[in-house]
């Protein structure tokens, strides 16, 4: 009678012991999907971070590429977007998509070049007609001087490779 006790408080704890790492186990698994999920919209690093913290309301109402802060940060739509100050995270949130740069952040060029995703970086990008278009500018390879040679076509193509992932991944 001992010995079937025992093993009934052995397959408890077994159990128990297994729904735990279950459960953390499965919450690695669901962060890292989510993060995962975000790729197809959002230029994210793999903590949801949009674009290396840059203020994405910045590169339009104040013309240049402003680091924002951790004290200015919204989550929108799963990806964390950070504000240099409480006014821009304010107009972020009062009308997200005015302000979020074509692609999810992703390098304009490369879109409309190849239909890749490629990073960008964030001090690199151009306003047209209001929406904010970022380059991938490292190791001498500036596309956005390759983007104004072909602007037309380029952003052509861009809009319709974008349209494609973004339907690809639902």
């Amino acid at each position: 009678m001992q010995t079937q006790i025992n093993n009934l408080i052995n397959f408890q704890t077994f159990l128990r012991t297994w729904l735990v790492l279950s459960l953390l186990i499965g919450g690695f698994q669901t962060s890292a999907f989510a993060q995962k999920d975000l790729k197809p919209y959002f230029n994210v690093d793999s903590d949801g971070l949009w674009v290396e913290g840059y203020d994405a309301v910045a590169y339009t109402v104040e013309h240049k590429a402003v680091e924002g802060k951790k004290e200015f940060a919204v989550t929108y739509n799963g990806a964390t977007f950070r504000f240099a100050n409480s006014k821009n995270q304010q107009l972020f949130k009062a009308s997200p998509t005015k302000y979020l740069p074509e692609y999810g952040g992703y390098c304009a060029y490369a879109l409309g070049a190849t239909g890749e995703k490629v990073e960008v970086n964030p001090e690199t990008f151009k306003v047209i007609n209001g929406k904010v278009y970022l380059f991938y500018n490292k190791f001498f390879n500036n596309t956005l001087k390759d983007w104004n040679k072909d602007e037309q076509n380029l952003h052509a193509s861009a809009d319709k490779n974008w349209a494609k992932q973004k339907h690809a991944s639902k």
